[in-house]
């Protein structure tokens, strides 16, 4: 992101409340919550005004390198009531302008003004960071809200099938196939599975709530959430090769850039400690007039105009080693940068590893739970026809029943865990995550 573009976002988010709250989209997909979150989340707006702040230090900085200019005036009454002979009152004023340049100050203008300009660009990717972060956040939530609004799915599913089992259970109960133990164990399964729908429900709803969180949506405001349909392709995508994708991380992940930054931010300031070994030089001009009472105040500020200009050398000779512990503080700062640089990097491929692995394995978890619900869905489909002719008991036939239901919340889990693991590679690639 330039800082032209950061501007322009800047401006936009400087625009009334009313024209923000017209920006909420009718329908929340995931791009949406994306886009609307960039705009609207705190951390990043938070992270824009620190950028701003940085800007204008920088202005400060280019501004030490012109000269500076000011005028002053003093105006003074003096009363002497003691004296015998003369004018007992007097007043007199001074005007003086005056202006000073730093011509040389061991090169640390300069200096400072190099520091300055990098850090409005690691204030620019701390804010591409903030944007990243809520990112993550809600694509992990949305991602959770589609499980959630799914395993609601099959827990209905599977309250129809109690039911009908109940009911088939209450026939077979009439012409004495199955006894009242078995009827209660049927009513009890019923009672169970209704139970587990509301608590599926009320875990959809918690995804949501923790979805409009994260966007900062007000409490009035409505998510009509769209829930896109995902296709095996989809779960099984060709994932790329973990070495591809650290590569393209190291380049595009803003923590890499701005601690790379870092490390030449702490080699400036070293050079900056090493100019207190120089010497400076300074530039110093005015003018100035004063007057006072008792004669021709046009003549006086004539003959009293002066005009000066000078120039300052400083000599260090000895600073009680503050020089030299500031230099070596720097050297010492340079280090850690280097390390904590280092660091980043191996935290990075340290994700990408896991993400990598993760994606492998979910996708082929996947594959092994379809294969596992097929399995499942046939045996509680055998089970089931010889339960309605008597030929299996209560508990096979339920037994068969919660198999087929975990197979089914395994499926869920696993495609699920391989669309997020998909979605975190292509956001470590720096491409657009969407669903």
């Amino acid at each position: 992101m330039n800082g032209k573009r950061l501007c322009i976002i800047v401006w936009l988010m400087s625009l009334l409340p009313s024209l923000q709250a017209q920006e909420k989209p009718s329908e929340w997909d995931l791009k949406a919550c994306l886009d609307y979150a960039r705009q609207q989340n705190i951390q990043i707006r938070k992270s824009r005004i620190a950028w701003e702040e940085s800007v204008e230090n920088t202005k400060e900085a280019k501004a030490q390198r012109l000269p500076s200019l000011s005028f002053s005036t003093a105006h003074n009454y003096t009363n002497r009531p003691m004296l015998d002979a003369g004018d007992k009152n007097a007043y007199t004023g001074s005007y003086d302008l005056s202006a000073s340049m730093t011509l040389y100050q061991g090169g640390e203008l300069k200096k400072n003004l190099q520091q300055m300009n990098i850090r409005n660009r690691v204030q620019e990717l701390s804010v591409e960071e903030s944007e990243n972060n809520i990112e993550l956040a809600i694509t992990q939530a949305y991602i959770q809200v589609l499980y959630a609004d799914e395993a609601v799915k099959v827990a209905e599913a599977t309250v129809e099938v109690s039911k009908a089992q109940r009911d088939r259970g209450e026939e077979l109960k009439e012409v004495g196939s199955i006894s009242k133990a078995d009827m209660a164990q049927l009513e009890s399964q019923y009672a169970s599975d209704k139970y587990q729908l509301v608590v599926a429900q009320t875990t959809l709803d918690n995804a949501r709530l923790d979805l409009k969180q994260l966007l900062e949506l007000g409490i009035s405001d409505e998510m009509v959430l769209v829930i896109p349909v995902l296709e095996d392709e989809d779960v099984l995508a060709v994932l790329p090769s973990k070495e591809s994708v650290y590569a393209a991380s190291l380049e595009v992940m803003p923590e890499v850039e701005y601690n790379r930054l870092n490390v030449q931010l702490a080699g400036i300031e070293k050079e900056k400690a090493r100019a207190g070994y120089l010497p400076s030089l300074r530039l110093s001009a005015g003018v100035g007039t004063s007057h006072a009472s008792g004669s021709s105040w046009g003549s006086q500020m004539k003959d009293n105009w002066s005009e000066n200009i000078g120039l300052t050398l400083s000599v260090p000779i000895f600073s009680n080693r503050s020089v030299k512990t500031s230099v070596n503080l720097a050297s010492l700062s340079i280090e850690d940068a280097e390390l904590e640089y280092e660091n980043v990097k191996k935290d990075l491929l340290t994700s990408v590893e896991t993400v990598y692995q993760d994606a492998v394995s979910s996708q082929n978890r996947f594959r092994s739970a379809q294969e596992s619900l097929k399995a499942a869905e046939l045996s509680f489909d055998l089970t089931q026809q010889q339960f309605n002719l008597g030929m299996k008991n209560t508990v096979e036939m339920l037994t068969e029943k919660n198999n087929l239901v975990a197979a089914q919340l395994e499926l869920l889990q696993a495609k699920y865990m391989a669309v997020l693991n998909c979605q975190l590679l292509n956001f470590y690639e720096g491409k657009e995550i969407e669903l």
